[in-house]
């Protein structure tokens, strides 16, 4: 009977509450916690109590506005907006004590960061700890629990939750992910029955495409916490590197049959830069949620699953920092019940859960506090005692905008960049003042800096949770050289500005832009927006010793739309928006094809559409459209694969297909795509779309079968046989024809490309139809097994095929990756631009 004690505990919290009436906030609360009863409830403000409904953003919001307006024990600090203009708030919550001298607590506990920490005594010292839920919108039982943790830890009365207001700094953040939470809600509330249908297969547990999970461009914003794209995630960001807490949670959902997870995850998928100590403190704190889940009666599980590898998560980014990061993973109930193998999931005991774990670790920061001070004050000195000397060095000669982004995500994380002194050359690489940065790897970040350069290609384990490598240096397809000397840098940068270019010379003949930076785009667009036309150069020339490379933008000054004067006028206000440099010419006699030559072709405007909707990836179709909308300030139609066969494809020049899967689109919406194409459109397809292309004869493709054999696997291992075989995300290299439109703007003959497929093309017979092609020892930083290796080697990433009038373009690795991989951008714009010239 004691053995089945456990089971049938669990058993009753499932099937417990399906009807809304039965619930009230003593199924949440510790039965032996008296509270303050001036302090308003959460149904007080929302109007329900937690559980019965989704909560949505808004009344979020309002209920922890409220509770700082009337607790002492709370203060709100407004962070910035998501992009649909949410507010991104932060609740502190402490000791009113606390609260007189909180710049000095902020002050003595950044100090055990910095150097001579070791005379500070965190004996009286609080500890730190941020609370972080529902990242992914639509794991909103993290959110909903919000409301009781701040309602607990503003209302409850006695010792011992004083005792944890005064010895803990709470950074509370009820929702990391505003936009998507407010999606959700809005779906699970929509389809709630009076009486709540647990049945799998009704439509309230299938959300419809792109779902609650992403952000308004829907990004995943659980893999930007290191590159740090997204304002949701530079507000946290900001708020970890002013106070840098000792603990940071992360409140998740998983599949509706799992328990619950606490990490530590695998032990051999954590990171080698991860102190040991870090595991061991993690797999401690964890001791607290056991206890606490055993006397709950819920089930759980721990160091099996997941991993503390790719520093860009939430629960693994702190680990980089001094911090302790803490993934939580509750099964989800996805709307308010639902039937699982475990019996009916209700939403408020997956809500219930999350509380209770968001208290199991205030009980383990407060009861561990000394320790884990003291293990950020020695992460801190070791980290300073193990770093090297020299610096790293990084930058572009002529694409100064790419370097500046990438010294933009160095600064947002408080690392210390510098000025190069004056120019110099490095293993064959240019630096240039304008253009070039210095990082000391001896600074108080030396771990967080090496976790971002580093180039890794041997792991103690095959599988991984997300990707293996994010050089961000290769990220970007800057020169970098890993050894330099700090006598190279110049003055250390204090904020950080735009790189400068200098003002648009006057000119009555023609006017030339580079195709180096990564912004001309951007300003392409606005000149042939504006109906200004425009010329592509095919060949590069020169003029007065400087050199113009293939791509190189022409735009005439005569028979244009706009006078000379006010032509110069809009070309100066282009620079400056863009800034891009634009220069003045006064002559069509150069060195090499002169400006009058036919290899310069004109461009017209770029009218693209961007097919989305079931079927379509919502991260690749996001990255694409916020690429368009953000980096390049362009119109991006979104086709919805419900409508396309109502849509009229000629008002658009380009349709871009992002990954997919099964069969997004149907037989008469195909035929419609290929007479389109037939007509002159440029069709670009990505990652799965070579499949889609081969099949329906879009293109005509090699590609590599899967010839991949077990030997010596059994049962038991074959799961993790066929993880090792995916290429959850490294860098490769490719060699890459310049002449070719396909990479216009690139200035080395390699490029580093991200990969996170197993599609492997054969090349062209013709070489001069393979400008992007994989070298016989592509791996540059990540993890691919060696089968895999073998299987990329000599294949191309890049396809282009001509179709009537048109164009189809395959890329077969994702150009875009989650708004980082500013190096590849390029490609895409290219196939844009240049297609027809392909």
């Amino acid at each position: 009977m004691q053995r089945l004690l456990p089971l049938l505990i669990f058993f009753l919290c499932f099937s417990a509450f399906t009807q809304q009436e039965e619930l009230s906030l003593d199924y949440y609360l510790p039965q032996d916690v008296s509270y303050n009863e001036e302090i308003p409830k959460p149904q007080d403000i929302i109007g329900y109590i937690p559980g019965e409904w989704h909560v949505t953003h808004d009344l979020l919001l309002n209920y922890m506005r409220e509770l700082a307006r009337v607790s002492p024990r709370i203060e709100v600090e407004n962070r910035g907006k998501t992009y649909e203009g949410r507010p991104l708030i932060l609740l502190i919550i402490t000791s009113e004590e606390n609260h007189n001298n909180l710049e000095e607590i902020r002050e003595n506990h950044l100090a055990l960061t910095r150097e001579n920490a070791s005379s500070l005594n965190t004996e009286e010292m609080p500890i730190v700890v941020n609370q972080g839920f529902s990242i992914h919108g639509n794991e909103a039982s993290g959110s909903n629990a919000a409301l009781l943790a701040a309602y607990h830890l503003a209302a409850a009365e006695g010792e011992e939750v004083q005792e944890l207001l005064d010895n803990t700094i709470i950074l509370f953040d009820p929702a990391f992910n505003p936009d998507g939470l407010q999606r959700f809600s809005y779906w699970a509330n929509t389809h709630k029955s009076e009486n709540i249908n647990p049945d799998p297969q009704d439509r309230e547990y299938d959300e419809v495409w792109p779902g609650g999970r992403t952000n308004h461009y829907w990004f995943d914003m659980n893999r930007d916490w290191l590159p740090v794209q997204l304002p949701e995630s530079q507000a946290r960001i900001e708020t970890f590197h002013k106070w840098m807490p000792n603990i940071l949670t992360d409140h998740h959902e998983m599949g509706s049959n799992s328990s619950f997870f606490f990490q530590p995850g695998i032990p051999s998928r954590t990171h080698p830069l991860t102190p040991d100590i870090n595991q061991e403190l993690t797999k401690e704190i964890g001791t607290y949620h056991a206890a606490a889940f055993d006397e709950l009666g819920s089930f759980y599980y721990t160091e099996e699953n997941y991993d503390d590898f790719y520093y860009g998560k939430g629960s693994t980014f702190p680990d980089i920092n001094g911090s302790i990061g803490i993934l939580f993973e509750q099964g989800s109930s996805r709307g308010h019940a639902q039937e699982t193998d475990n019996g009916i999931l209700t939403f408020p005991f997956t809500i219930r859960n999350q509380f209770t774990a968001a208290l199991s670790t205030l009980e383990a920061a407060k009861n561990m506090r000394e320790k884990i001070l003291n293990y950020q004050r020695n992460f801190y000195k070791n980290a300073r005692n193990s770093a090297e000397n020299g610096a790293y060095v990084f930058g572009s000669e002529k694409d100064a905008s790419s370097a500046y982004e990438l010294a933009k995500i160095l600064e947002k994380h408080k690392i210390e960049i510098h000025k190069i002194k004056e120019n110099f050359e490095s293993d064959g690489k240019n630096f240039k003042k304008n253009s070039a940065y210095v990082v000391p790897k001896n600074q108080r970040q030396h771990r967080l800096v090496k976790a971002m350069f580093e180039r890794r290609t041997e792991f103690e384990d095959s599988l991984f949770y997300d990707i293996s490598a994010w050089t961000l240096p290769l990220a970007f397809n800057l020169d970098y050289a890993e050894d330099v000397k700090m006598n190279k840098a110049g003055e250390k940068i204090k904020n950080l500005e735009k790189p400068e270019i200098d003002q648009v010379e006057i000119s009555n003949y023609a006017y030339v832009m580079h195709w180096h930076d990564f912004y001309s785009p951007k300003a392409l667009n606005m000149i042939l927006e504006k109906g200004l036309r425009a010329k592509v150069g095919m060949q590069p020339f020169s003029l007065e010793n400087k050199e113009y490379d293939y791509g190189t933008i022409l735009i005439p000054v005569q028979n244009q739309e706009l006078e000379a004067d006010k032509m110069h006028q809009f070309l100066q206000e282009v620079s400056q928006k863009s800034n891009v440099q634009i220069e003045g010419i006064n002559t069509g006699l150069t060195q090499g094809v002169n400006l009058g030559s036919n290899q310069f072709r004109a461009l017209q405007p770029a009218k693209v559409a961007l097919i989305v909707g079931e079927g379509i990836t919502p991260y690749d179709a996001g990255e694409i459209w916020h690429l368009f909308d953000q980096r390049y300030d362009m119109k991006i139609t979104k086709l919805d694969t419900r409508n396309f066969s109502r849509a009229d494809l000629s008002r658009y020049t380009d349709i871009i297909l992002p990954n997919s899967w099964g069969s997004a689109l149907d037989d008469s919406d195909i035929d419609k795509l290929k007479e389109w194409v037939r007509d002159g459109g440029t069709l670009i397809g990505y990652r799965n779309a070579a499949r889609f292309f081969e099949k329906e004869d879009f293109m005509d493709l090699e590609i590599k079968k899967d010839s991949l054999v077990a030997e010596n696997i059994s049962f038991e291992e074959q799961r993790d046989f066929r993880g090792a075989q995916g290429i959850g995300g490294a860098i490769f290299e490719a060699n890459i024809d310049r002449s070719h439109p396909a990479n216009f703007g690139y200035t080395n003959d390699k490029l580093p490309l991200f990969r996170n497929t197993t599609i492997f093309v054969e090349a062209d017979k013709q070489s001069y139809n393979n400008p992007i092609q994989y070298t016989e020892e592509p791996l540059l930083s990540g993890y691919i097994s060696a089968p895999r290796l073998d299987s990329i080697a000599g294949t191309v990433p890049f396809k282009h095929t001509g179709m009537g009038r048109g164009n189809v373009i395959l890329f077969t690795d994702n150009t875009n990756f989650r708004a980082f991989w500013f190096g590849t951008n390029k490609l895409l714009m290219n196939a844009i631009f240049f297609g027809d010239e392909m």
